[in-house]
């Protein structure tokens, strides 16, 4: 992107080490912002998962900083950073920032103007918000496995990404986040933003659920046009083994896709709950007598919505992608040369101008001087081990 990063200016402060406040900071880096990661001291190393160095970006553009929360200078350390900084995203299980006095009222005391946002997989309230849980029980209790399909045992099918993590919790936190900024500009003070994750797969499943609510109808594998239900939005296996995707939801769609399979005796018929069973076995058939590739290169292009199953190896070789910069070259410090996902999305920076730190060699004393504090109290700090 040219010009001015759009979160340019916007300072976060990120204790989360993995998971969906992982992922909404690196999100908000690819936007502009100036992210510092909070870790804990070297003996803390324990209460945090260290990430492999390739996730996340590899943490490009960020820094570092490591405190000791539990004591008074790392956390009289974190609150000065507050004071000079827009967000603090955090992940802890409720209760746990308040216990360590560095909850929304103390973050505020430091800085009214403070965007806290807090990611958890239930929420700050409830009866499971002090469970734990990961993506799987997310998208479980949300419906979504439900609604998938099933393999050979009958079981839902288990996602191919982490879809609760990432767009129910980490795209979350970063809508909410810059909506809380916007509001600030407005209205002036901050916010605590309640981010769950299992909320955010409600808001995706908001379409079967709102038919449940409306209709009285139970959503179930293969219920809707979009989960299944008809033969032009189904998966079908090429002659070569591989497979492909088929939307052809709009009608000229639908019909062009008909007349390219040579199964035009169904063109009148897209809607017809009698055919469907018929229409599928003919086109299997049909999709059948061709390589995946070979379909894929003649539909394409065609206005049929079909689109071939790429494996991540070609998915990374992909010319779409790669015409759009999808994929960006870096060198860890530790872990050498690395080929990463850029900043696919809209308005993110240029991925190949910011830097793949080290972490294991942190910016504590750079972030915390630029805040004020002098060298003989950050080096009477890191005697006590508040800091590293």
């Amino acid at each position: 992107m040219a010009g001015r990063p759009l979160l340019d200016g916007v300072t976060v402060l990120d204790l989360a080490s993995v998971g969906p406040a992982a992922r909404a900071s690196r999100w908000l880096a690819d936007w502009g912002a100036d992210v510092v990661k909070v870790g804990p001291v070297p003996a803390d190393d324990a209460v945090q998962v260290t990430p492999p160095a390739y996730a996340y970006g590899a943490h490009r553009g960020m820094r570092r900083v490591m405190l000791d929360l539990r004591s008074d200078a790392g956390r009289d350390a974190f609150l000065r950073l507050v004071a000079g900084a827009d967000v603090v995203i955090e992940s802890f299980r409720p209760g746990v920032m308040d216990r360590l006095d560095i909850g929304y009222d103390d973050l505020r005391a430091a800085n009214p103007d403070i965007v806290l946002c807090s990611t958890t997989g239930f929420g700050q309230t409830g009866p499971r918000a002090g469970w734990a849980g990961h993506d799987i029980n997310y998208l479980a209790v949300g419906g979504y496995l439900h609604c998938s399909g099933r393999d050979e045992r009958g079981a839902p099918v288990l996602a191919g990404a982490t879809i609760a993590d990432s767009a129910g919790g980490g795209l979350q936190a970063v809508a909410a986040i810059c909506a809380a900024l916007v509001a600030r500009s407005t209205t002036g003070g901050g916010a605590h933003l309640d981010v769950s994750i299992s909320d955010g797969v409600l808001s995706l499943m908001s379409l079967a659920v709102d038919e449940y609510l409306a209709e009285g109808v139970e959503p179930g594998p293969r219920h809707g046009l979009l989960t299944g239900r008809y033969a032009w939005y189904d998966l079908y296996e090429a002659s070569d083994g591989g497979w492909l995707a088929v939307g052809a939801i709009e009608p000229r769609f639908f019909a062009n896709l008909c007349r390219a399979l040579g199964c035009e005796q169904w063109v009148d018929r897209q809607y017809d709950d009698g055919a469907i069973d018929a229409m599928r076995a003919d086109f299997a058939t049909a999709f059948a007598t061709r390589t995946r590739d070979e379909w894929a290169a003649d539909l394409g292009p065609a206005d049929t919505c079909v689109s071939a199953v790429l494996g991540i190896p070609e998915v990374v070789a992909d010319e779409q992608f790669g015409a759009r910069g999808s994929f960006v070259d870096a060198v860890h410090p530790t872990a050498g040369a690395l080929r990463q996902v850029a900043a696919p999305l809209a308005g993110q920076v240029d991925a190949t101008a910011l830097d793949v730190p080290d972490f294991a060699d942190p910016h504590t004393d750079e972030v915390l001087a630029a805040v004020g504090i002098d060298a003989d109290t950050l080096a009477a700090w890191r005697a006590e081990g508040a800091i590293a």
